[in-house]
């Protein structure tokens, strides 16, 4: 049985490298608590894979989030992971989504990639969402912001059993003569890949059955898996950000403080026992 997972390789013979990943389980955990129509879901397991593609760009510890928005029914989504290749995912969507391609969901708006060091400056790209795919948006990234020629393909589909998978080509700098024509060849092969092979066969024997005229050599596999950071104690330091005084208002108005996650659609309920940490002397005052 499949798990989640990412697979990086290396042309030997090419100054080329790549990326497979598998991410079904981790795309069930974010859309299995939300009611997203399915054009949402599929685009957010296409941005799940594609966020985990991205993490390479991750050489020391952090995070990164992909995070489209537009003027299109589907307002924002995003998709987080870390440098272990946690994620956690999601969306906002206002209007009818039902049929509509990639370009009629966003509408007019742009792609951020925000990359967050543990121990540094954040560093963002942002690109239009000029492109009729997710995938072309990317390769369109990479063209602008980074210079090095890429390929992405991305399959999600979250009717039925959720399934999401990808695969990403990108030239190293290099001086040989031949390695357009290399990079033209590697990625001719790629885009022979159907969905159903990227979601069924293991990685090796995908790589096997598009290169195996090649010498490709395999790093080790990192897991992906879906964790969320959200908790009760994040809430009430979220909570302490206010005033004792505007927390008892809102308990007297309300008996309770309410909190809800928009990534794991976890509700946190706080009531006035719940808070004397945060109200100190100013409940007992004003009683």
């Amino acid at each position: 049985m499949m798990t989640d997972q990412l697979q990086r390789f290396l042309f030997d013979d090419f100054d080329i490298r790549g990326e497979i990943a598998n991410a079904d389980n981790s795309f069930n955990e974010i859309i299995k608590n939300h009611d997203y129509p399915l054009e949402v879901a599929n685009l957010m397991g296409e941005l799940l894979v594609a966020t985990t593609l991205l993490t390479a760009m991750l050489k020391f510890e952090g995070k990164i989030a992909v995070q489209l928005q537009g003027d299109g029914p589907l307002k924002m989504v995003v998709i987080n992971a870390d440098q272990n290749l946690q994620v956690r995912g999601t969306a906002r969507v206002k209007g009818e989504t039902a049929g509509l391609s990639f370009s009629q969901l966003v509408g007019n708006g742009h792609m951020m990639i925000t990359i967050s060091p543990d121990d540094g400056e954040r560093y963002q790209g942002i690109v239009d969402l000029s492109k009729d795919s997710l995938s072309a948006c990317l390769e369109n990234y990479f063209d602008q912001s980074e210079q090095l020629p890429t390929r992405v393909i991305l399959h999600a589909d979250s009717e039925g059993k959720a399934q999401a998978a990808g695969l990403l080509i990108q030239t190293l700098p290099s001086t040989g003569d031949n390695h357009e024509n290399d990079f033209q060849h590697v990625c001719a092969l790629a885009h022979t890949v159907k969905a159903d092979e990227l979601y069924e066969l293991t990685q090796e024997e995908l790589l096997h059955r598009l290169y195996h005229q090649e010498t490709v050599r395999l790093f080790e596999k990192q897991a992906i898996a879906f964790k969320c950071s959200c908790s009760k104690d994040r809430c009430l330091s979220s909570l302490a950000s206010i005033t004792p005084e505007e927390i008892l208002g809102i308990l007297n108005e309300r008996g309770a403080i309410e909190m809800h996650c928009e990534y794991c659609a976890s509700d946190y309920r706080f009531e006035v026992n719940d808070l004397q940490i945060l109200l100190g002397d100013t409940h007992n005052q004003q009683h």
